[in-house]
Formats: C-alpha cells, sequence, structure tokens
C-alpha cells in the first residue's frame, strides 16, 4: 500500500481535523489515537508517523523511540483506568501501516480469555454488538482527557 491509499498516513496528514476525543498526543515518532472501542476503556491505537509495513523497515533509532513512546502511552492507560492487563497488538494485515493495538483488559471482561478480535469480528455483523463494544463507561471526552492527564506528566 503505498502512503497515498494509506487511511493512516491520510489521517496523519490532516490532524488536525480530527475530532478532539481521537487525536490523544503526537509523539515525535508517533500519534496516539483513541480507539472506537472502548469496552476496553482506554484501548488506544499507536500509529507510526511514518510509513512502514514492518517494524524492521524503520531505521533503528526511531523503532527504539516508537517502542519509548509506546511504553509512555501504555503507562498513561494504566495509571489512568488501572487494567488488569494490558494487551499489546501489533498485526499491519488490513492496513500495512505501523500501527500497536493497545487493549486495556478488566476483570469484568466476560471474554477474558478470550482474545479481542473475536468479539471485534463479532461485532461486524452484530449491530448491538458493535454498540456495546463502541460503548465505555465513560465519555469519549473523558476518557482522552483522562489520557493527556496523565501524558502531561511525563
Amino acid at each position: 500500500m503505498a502512503p497515498a491509499d494509506c487511511p493512516f498516513c491520510r489521517k496523519l496528514a490532516d490532524l488536525g481535523l480530527l475530532p478532539a476525543d481521537e487525536s490523544i498526543w503526537q509523539f515525535p515518532h508517533s500519534v496516539a489515537l483513541l480507539g472506537p472501542w472502548q469496552h476496553y476503556l482506554g484501548y488506544c491505537v499507536l500509529v507510526a508517523r511514518n510509513h512502514a509495513g514492518e517494524l524492521n523497515l524503520l531505521p533503528e533509532d526511531e523503532r527504539i523511540a516508537y517502542f519509548k513512546e509506546m511504553c509512555l502511552l501504555a503507562k498513561a492507560i494504566d495509571a489512568a483506568f488501572h487494567p488488569r492487563k494490558l494487551n499489546y497488538e501489533l498485526l499491519g494485515n488490513q492496513v500495512p501501516h505501523l500501527h500497536w493495538h493497545l487493549f486495556p483488559r478488566y476483570d469484568h471482561d466476560p471474554d477474558v480469555l478470550k482474545p479481542v478480535w473475536l468479539a471485534l469480528d463479532r461485532a461486524e455483523h452484530d449491530e448491538a454488538e458493535r454498540r456495546r463494544l463502541q460503548a465505555g463507561r465513560m465519555e469519549r471526552t473523558e476518557i482522552a482527557e483522562r489520557l493527556r492527564n496523565q501524558l502531561r506528566h511525563w
């Protein structure tokens, strides 16, 4: 996928047009976005600023900085929402632009031992499941602000 065809490249080119509840933080090598599935309270996507389909295609210093930024975002999610566990996923099967999914997992999750993607697959075919997974226990603006407040500390 060429950068001109890449949905993340287009989104990064127009960061100023994103809703305030979507763009969480702009790091030097990545941008943190609030994901749509806020049943997993604090779920974020960390998108690399440079288009690359694989981690090994980033220059080493940039790759290391990207990991450090991911750790800062994880630290903010943990401090803001205190999940039981945080799942990190780098796939790229649908959009081959480096992006990590950070899924907080909680004790109240009925699918605690199953991958998130099983529920998200159900949501593609079941409107009620889609609404359930998109709804969070708080408004998106509040979730975003809690994360920003934590990131300001670091």
